[in-house]
């Protein structure tokens, strides 16, 4: 178990999602109450092998949870996962005095954390290690919802309510391609609450050639006959193998002649999606991943991520909240990666939702 003054340390990996701040500000929080010592670790991993070690303010970390981003800064290495920048890992851990490390991030940095188990600190003891999921686009097990998700997708949600207005008013076909490089999940869930009329995500397996004639299809659908529609959106994850360009030229060669008086248009919102106010409820869900993780670390528990329970969300609810499930690091990383190979139950149910809704948004 740790102890009063024990140093516990916060470090956000990878991609930034809006809610990271929030956790960080969580997990501040509680160990203070707890009588640990909390600090961070600037730009992730890179930051841990020099030994950036910073103190957190509660009162700055109290108006950063506001806002998008890191506070502490994050960054990729491709020196952290080699043997040499392993040891400065670990020489790092002991120096400091760290008695347990907070990963907020994705797959990634889920992977990093765990191989500093067992990692000798100061006082002798062995390393604690927790991880909380951040990835936009909800691609880890063992969670129902990452933070950032929802602000992503409500980000996503609103552009697409703004571009409703000039391509009704210009009788407009607009392609807008988001965030989703291997999964489509805020591809989907953001065109079903945006009212899209076409959502185009890898999973489904489809090739150029299908891809352009789902598009021309739904657009004949939407202008032709009474239906009286004078806008078509068509929202596309970016990990669907045709880029947005291409789709846009095989389309308008396509329509030209049924269609002469429709114009088709480009938005990629890019990492737009990525920054941003979290909403409430990324602020919640990174405050209460953060309250859970903080309180399992101080009964000694380790290597474990703290999930959203949910449907396939293995395991039952922690001690410290009904909504929160601890499973090991280990079983989230083979999950995961199940999960990115389109091979466990998530992904299975995943396709046929995918397929049940392209019918029903062309309707």
């Amino acid at each position: 178990m740790l102890s009063s003054g024990d140093r516990v340390a916060l470090l956000t990996s990878g991609g930034d999602a809006p809610g990271m701040n929030a956790a960080l500000r969580g997990a501040a929080r509680v160990g203070a109450e707890l009588g640990l010592e909390v600090v961070g670790i600037e730009e992730g991993y890179v930051g841990l092998m020099d030994g950036r070690i910073v103190p957190l303010a509660l009162r700055e970390l109290d108006e950063a949870s506001r806002r998008g981003g890191t506070v502490l800064g994050t960054a990729r290495s491709k020196v952290f996962p080699t043997p040499e920048g392993q040891a400065k890992a670990r020489a790092a851990i002991d120096h400091h005095r760290l008695r347990a490390l907070v990963v907020i991030g994705g797959n990634g940095s889920l992977t990093g954390a765990r191989t500093l188990l067992g990692a000798s600190t100061h006082s002798g003891e062995r390393l604690q290690v927790a991880g909380l999921p951040a990835s936009i686009d909800n691609d880890l097990a063992c969670t129902s919802m990452a933070i950032g998700v929802d602000t992503a997708m409500n980000t996503i949600v609103e552009a697409c309510d703004r571009i409703f207005d000039t391509a009704s008013a210009h009788r407009r076909t607009f392609f807008v391609e988001v965030m989703g490089r291997d999964m489509g999940y805020l591809a989907m869930a953001s065109g079903i609450a945006a009212g899209a009329d076409t959502v185009l995500v890898r999973e489904t397996g489809k090739d150029e050639a299908a891809i352009v004639e789902q598009v021309v299809r739904s657009m004949l659908h939407a202008y032709q006959g009474d239906r009286g529609k004078r806008r078509v959106l068509v929202i596309k994850a970016e990990g669907v193998q045709v880029d947005t360009a291409t789709l846009k030229r095989r389309v308008d060669e396509r329509i030209a002649k049924v269609l002469p008086d429709v114009d088709t248009r480009v938005t990629v919102l890019g990492h737009v999606v990525r920054g941003g106010a979290p909403t409430a409820f990324d602020r919640l869900l990174g405050a209460r991943l953060a309250n859970a993780t903080m309180r399992e670390l101080a009964l000694g528990k380790t290597d474990f991520m703290a999930g959203w329970t949910g449907p396939g969300v293995p395991g039952g609810p922690c001690a410290h909240d009904p909504y929160v499930v601890m499973t090991p690091l280990e079983q989230v990383l083979a999950d995961t990666d199940k999960l990115h190979r389109g091979e466990s139950p998530l992904a299975a149910w995943r396709r046929k939702i995918y397929a049940e809704v392209e019918t029903i948004l062309d309707l």
